[in-house]
C-alpha cells in the first residue's frame, strides 16, 4: 500500500495537505498566544456552511468556503469581539446554518459529512493554488503581525496608552487564520483543520525554548502528524481525517508523559 504514495495520484493531494499541515499550526501557536484557540473551530464550522451555502447557489464550495471564514474574521473584528466566546457563537452559527442547509439542498447532507470528515484525496490544483497563496500571505505579512500580538500579550494596555490601531493587525491576523482554515476544511475537514491548529501548538508550547522555536516546532509537529497518518490512512485503508486527529492526539500523549516523566525526574 505504501506504492501509493508514489503514485501521481496522490501527489497534489500530499503536497497540498503538507503546506496546510506546515501553515494551520503556526496561526494556531498565534491563536492560543491571544487565547483564540477555538478560533480554528469557530470559522471551521463557518467555512463549512459557505461552502454549503454556496454549492446550493451554484458557486464552487472554496469559494464559498473562504467568503463564509472571512466573513466570520471581519465580523469578529468589526464587533471589536476578543477571545474565546466570539468563536464559540461562531461554532453555534456554523453549525446550525451547515446542518440547516444540508437539510434543505440536494446532495447537501453527503456534502456535509464530506466536509466534517475531509476530501484529500480529492484535492486539486485548485486546493493547491489557494494553500501556495496562503503561504505567500503568511511570508508577507506574518513577520508585521508576530510583533504586536506579543506585545498584545505582555503589554496588554500599551495600544490603549499610545493611541494606536490594534484593529488593523487584529483585521489582518483574523482574516489570515480564517482564508486558512477555509482551505483547511474543505481538503483535511472540519476537526482534521481544528486539530492541526490546536495540537501542534499545545505541543510546541510545552516543549519549546522560545518564542521562534515555538513556531517551527508548531510547524514540524504538524508536518511529522500529516505524514504519519497520511501514510497510515493508505496502509490501513481509513479515512484520512479520523487518522489525522488519532495521530495527533497521540504526539500530545506522548509529550504528556514525556512532561510528566520530567517533572518527577527532578522533584
Amino acid at each position: 500500500m505504501t506504492d501509493l504514495l508514489f503514485d501521481p495520484l496522490f501527489h497534489l493531494p500530499l503536497l497540498t495537505g503538507l503546506l496546510l499541515a506546515g501553515l494551520l499550526p503556526v496561526l494556531g501557536a498565534l491563536a492560543m498566544l491571544r487565547d483564540e484557540w477555538l478560533a480554528a473551530l469557530g470559522l471551521a464550522h463557518l467555512a463549512s456552511a459557505g461552502a454549503l451555502l454556496g454549492q446550493a447557489l451554484g458557486v464552487p464550495a472554496l469559494i464559498g468556503a473562504t467568503l463564509g471564514a472571512l466573513g466570520g474574521g471581519a465580523l469578529k473584528t468589526f464587533l471589536s469581539a476578543r477571545g474565546n466566546i466570539a468563536y464559540g457563537f461562531m461554532i453555534l452559527a456554523g453549525w446550525s446554518a451547515t446542518l440547516l442547509i444540508g437539510a434543505n439542498t440536494a446532495l447537501g447532507e453527503q456534502l456535509a459529512r464530506a466536509l466534517v470528515e475531509g476530501q484529500l484525496y480529492f484535492a486539486g490544483i485548485a486546493e493547491l493554488i489557494a494553500g501556495l497563496l496562503l503561504l505567500v500571505l503568511c511570508i508577507r505579512t506574518l513577520p508585521r503581525l508576530v510583533r504586536p500580538v506579543l506585545r498584545a500579550r505582555f503589554f496588554p494596555r500599551y495600544e490603549t496608552a499610545n493611541r494606536l490601531p490594534a484593529w488593523r493587525w487584529h483585521l489582518g491576523l483574523d482574516l489570515l487564520t480564517a482564508g486558512g482554515l477555509a482551505v483547511g476544511t474543505l481538503t483535511l475537514g472540519l476537526m482534521g483543520a481544528f486539530a492541526l491548529v490546536l495540537v501542534p501548538a499545545w505541543i510546541a508550547f510545552r516543549l519549546a525554548p522560545s518564542w521562534r522555536w515555538t513556531l517551527i516546532g508548531a510547524g514540524l509537529a504538524g508536518v511529522v502528524g500529516y505524514l504519519l497518518a497520511f501514510v497510515a490512512a493508505l496502509e490501513l485503508d481509513q479515512p484520512f481525517g479520523p487518522m489525522l486527529v488519532g495521530v495527533l492526539l497521540g504526539l500530545a500523549l506522548l509529550v504528556g508523559s514525556f512532561e510528566r516523566s520530567r517533572r518527577t525526574r527532578l522533584d
